[in-house]
């Protein structure tokens, strides 16, 4: 059953990374309710499956590949057209963090982040951008917050979404005059599997919430809803923007409550 009375999706298809949990789930059901064909990418099948569970099986795709691997990029784009002929949105969501200062983080640690946060944004934008060029498409990433301040020990994390804010803006000027919008969210912390050892950490929340203008954390729901925006007909004079869905947290001076 849809759950949105909009319809602005009807006879498209959208490529969502990323999209066995967390946003990337619910940016990808957020598609399907307004009438989109779908297809869930991630590197675990049996989660993109129980994702895509319910809705008709002529309307989705699942594609188990890791979007940060060349050849898997390229395997998601083929797929995508040998299903449905065509492609109109790709959602770069896919990603991971480690923590550490860049005096502790491991090489390994360090070109996992770079490999999956941008390599794959790199690879999946390229695959995809002859396709979106004939439909006059559009590119969604997910950056974060993160991309546009530094936190605290969060060196690879920060280095890659700061990679992505920018390879937005490139994008968006290289590709607008042949019909392709790019766009980014930027969420600050938000309920989904990677963040499931903070939501236990009461105090850390608590520090958080002190920092964040509305009722925090976020939901994968409210981040979804707003990269379906950048990717319609809504958005159709928006591009190489990098739009905080933080609520409120970038709109602070980074002065403590008082």
């Amino acid at each position: 059953m849809r759950r949105h009375d909009m319809q602005r999706f009807e006879d498209k298809v959208v490529i969502v990374t990323g999209s066995g949990s967390g946003i990337g789930e619910a940016t990808a059901l957020r598609f399907l309710d307004e009438g989109a064909c779908v297809v869930f990418v991630g590197r675990e099948k049996s989660k993109l499956d129980k994702a895509a569970s319910g809705f008709p099986q002529d309307c989705t795709l699942t594609v188990e590949a890791d979007a940060s691997i060349e050849s898997d990029a390229e395997k998601i784009v083929s797929e995508t057209v040998g299903r449905f002929g065509r492609l109109d949105t790709l959602v770069n969501n896919a990603g991971v963090h480690a923590e550490g200062k860049v005096d502790e983080l491991s090489t390994d640690a360090w070109r996992k982040v770079m490999a999956t946060d941008l390599d794959g944004v790199f690879f999946m934008s390229r695959a995809a951008l002859p396709l979106l060029k004939k439909v006059g498409g559009s590119i969604v990433n997910t950056a974060s917050v993160s991309g546009t301040g530094g936190d605290w020990s969060m060196a690879a994390y920060n280095a890659a979404k700061g990679g992505v804010v920018n390879l937005t803006r490139a994008m968006a000027m290289d590709h607008g005059k042949e019909g392709v919008r790019v766009n980014a969210v930027c969420p600050s912390v938000t309920r989904t599997d990677m963040t499931e050892n903070m939501m236990g950490d009461e105090k850390l929340l608590e520090k958080f919430n002190e920092r964040i203008a509305l009722k925090g954390p976020g939901q994968p729901e409210d981040v979804a809803s707003v990269i379906a925006f950048l990717a319609s007909e809504d958005a159709r004079f928006v591009t190489g923007a990098n739009l905080p869905v933080d609520g409120g947290i970038s709109a602070s001076n980074g002065q403590p409550p008082q």
